[in-house]
């Protein structure tokens, strides 16, 4: 189960998963959203699982958009932040994201940094196609290094590929996706066994499951509460075949995980 976050140590980490590819990500004193969607309609999905608390939208230093694919990207989620709140995008998003209001907007290419406070933010590859579809602004997908006292990575939305065993060593969190928002997966995305196997190349301390069991296309009711729910059965059976000394804890919408300080 998750772990109320209450009476915080700013040196402690905390991991607050909202549904989807939204992570609230506290670290150092520094509070991330990751690729924030929280509406209960979006395009032709309907959300299954609470919407997040206003802790997601509420003095959060930066949001980090891995693309622009509208599960990960929706505007009038992203509309709830304050204005002046940071945001985090790949190169060439930058004037969408201004043209909603937001001031300060930071444009990343792979192998590119950004600091805010004591936590740098590093682009990292995705095998992913980010444009804007049907007609929008062609970008790549990018995963993000979050860099403190301690060590994660968050995905967004990628394939299997060889960068990733570059990522490896000291890593404390993985937040990798398993699935997505329907009843099969297209090119460029994790499935169950396919995260298990990113998981081996990683070898964080914790891989923690996200992109799975949160929207589902309206009008397929009759089939949504299982394949809400095998995606992640699936991959704690594959995380014992591919990657059985590692561990992975599911976290359920508004479940956290908290992991104290290290000790000096």
């Amino acid at each position: 189960m998750g772990v109320p976050l209450l009476d915080k140590n700013p040196g402690d980490l905390h991991i607050t998963w909202g549904g989807h590819a939204t992570v609230l990500i506290e670290l150092d004193g520094v509070r991330l959203v990751t690729d924030p969607v929280m509406r209960r309609r979006v395009v032709h999905l309907l959300r299954h699982v609470p919407a997040p608390g206003p802790a997601f939208t509420s003095d959060i230093d930066a949001v980090l958009i891995s693309h622009l694919h509208f599960d990960h990207l929706d505007l009038p989620t992203l509309k709830r932040f304050d204005p002046a709140t940071r945001i985090i995008v790949p190169a060439g998003a930058g004037p969408m994201i201004q043209r909603a209001g937001f001031r300060k907007v930071t444009e990343l290419r792979v192998g590119e940094t950004f600091e805010i406070g004591s936590v740098t933010i590093a682009a990292v590859t995705a095998d992913h196609d980010g444009r804007r579809h049907p007609f929008g602004v062609e970008v790549e997908a990018l995963g993000y290094e979050i860099i403190g006292s301690r060590r994660l990575y968050f995905a967004g939305d990628t394939d299997v590929h060889p960068e990733l065993a570059e990522l490896a060593g000291e890593l404390e969190i993985a937040l990798l996706p398993i699935w997505g928002w329907g009843h099969k997966l297209g090119p460029g995305h994790m499935d169950p066994r396919g995260a298990a196997q990113a998981a081996a190349m990683l070898q964080p301390e914790i891989t923690v499951p996200i992109h799975w069991g949160t929207y589902f296309p309206a009008g397929m009711r009759g089939v949504r509460g299982r394949l809400l729910e095998k995606p992640v059965a699936a991959f704690e059976d594959q995380m014992v075949e591919i990657a059985s000394g590692l561990e992975a804890r599911v976290l359920r919408p508004g479940e956290s995980l908290s992991r104290p300080a290290a000790s000096s």
